[in-house]
């Protein structure tokens, strides 16, 4: 049964330094990033893609912008008097979600991580066609005189999720990592890899770079971008080291008996409950949809896991 529209919550404004440029009449907008390297979105996926004299290489292929990609390369090609003509699609990792229009581009050369080829080989989507192109720790693409770096850091997002590097464009895409002004949503964007995921934005400040293109949004990014969200993460995990050091399992085993389940329950609510809260307060009004608590609460579920389980924070050895 769906829950009539006047009974869902209302929430804090979205603050006005999270939100980007207005879209067009046929739902996009596609900007320049620098110099021939422009960005394209619907206001919640992006895009990228870098026009050439030899071809036009797309990174990333969104259904839901879907043609909008075919008419905004389109519309900047013309602009800039070059061909319109797409060669190459490079996958920054293999969800559907991101890559899932990728089959509207004909005759392209496809390429991504090997990891990236091996899962779309196993879910046999065909809006997904396989990588043609494939590597292993780092790929250089160069295309009409221009040079991309793709790079493999480790697991993050997911086990494939690559680093898109454009040094003479002093650009970086990385795509669900840093949500430009706005909270991961949930479980730390939907990460498989949280010690991977947290770190990411530690490999990406390595790398030389202005201009910031994360996957979703709407909006360009900065470093300042990749501090604050380097800042609410940091604070989740002290807060849980805090909430674990203090908050004693006990009274929750005792309460539930034979219910242990009920008990762990019991347990991590108040623990997670208690990271978060303090991290809600603080960042409303500094990263949109910092006041939904399902988004701050998933997220501090999976770190506070992921210190217990990959850190062996909290762990107790009975005596």
């Amino acid at each position: 049964m769906t829950t009539p529209t006047n009974e869902l919550p209302d929430y804090a404004p979205v603050p006005a330094s999270s939100l980007g440029p207005a879209l067009n009449e046929q739902g996009y907008y596609v900007g320049r990033a620098e110099r021939n390297l422009f960005w394209v979105t619907d206001g919640v996926y992006n895009s990228a893609f870098l026009l050439t004299d030899d071809g036009v290489v797309l990174f990333d292929a969104p259904p839901t912008i879907g043609h909008n990609l075919r008419r905004a390369v389109d519309e900047m090609a013309a602009a800039e008097g070059v061909t319109n003509t797409v060669t190459h699609l490079v996958y920054s990792h293999h969800h559907a979600d991101h890559a899932g229009a990728s089959n509207l581009f004909e005759g392209v050369v496809r390429i991504g991580h090997e990891d990236t080829k091996w899962r779309l080989d196993r879910d046999n989507d065909p809006t997904r066609p396989v990588p043609d192109v494939t590597f292993q720790d780092a790929y250089t693409l160069e295309v009409g005189g221009e040079r991309v770096e793709l790079s493999y850091k480790g697991p993050n997002h997911t086990p494939d999720n690559i680093f898109i590097h454009f040094p003479n464009h002093d650009a970086l895409m990385l795509v669900d990592i840093v949500n430009d002004g706005w909270v991961p949503i949930y479980n730390l964007n939907l990460s498989e890899d949280v010690p991977g995921y947290i770190d990411a934005p530690n490999k990406a400040l390595e790398l030389p770079w202005k201009t910031y293109i994360g996957g979703h949004l709407g909006r360009l990014g900065t470093r300042d971008d990749i501090a604050l969200h380097k800042s609410y993460i940091d604070d989740i995990v002290e807060n849980c080291k805090s909430a674990l050091a203090s908050i004693d399992p006990t009274p929750y085993f005792a309460r539930y008996g034979a219910n242990v389940w009920a008990g762990v329950k019991g347990w991590l609510d108040e623990v997670t409950h208690s990271a978060a809260s303090p991290v809600i307060a603080k960042y409303t009004g500094l990263l949109a949809s910092a006041d939904i608590a399902e988004f701050t609460n998933t997220t501090t579920f999976l770190i506070l896991q992921s210190l217990r389980l990959d850190y062996g924070v909290g762990s107790y050895v009975h005596p």
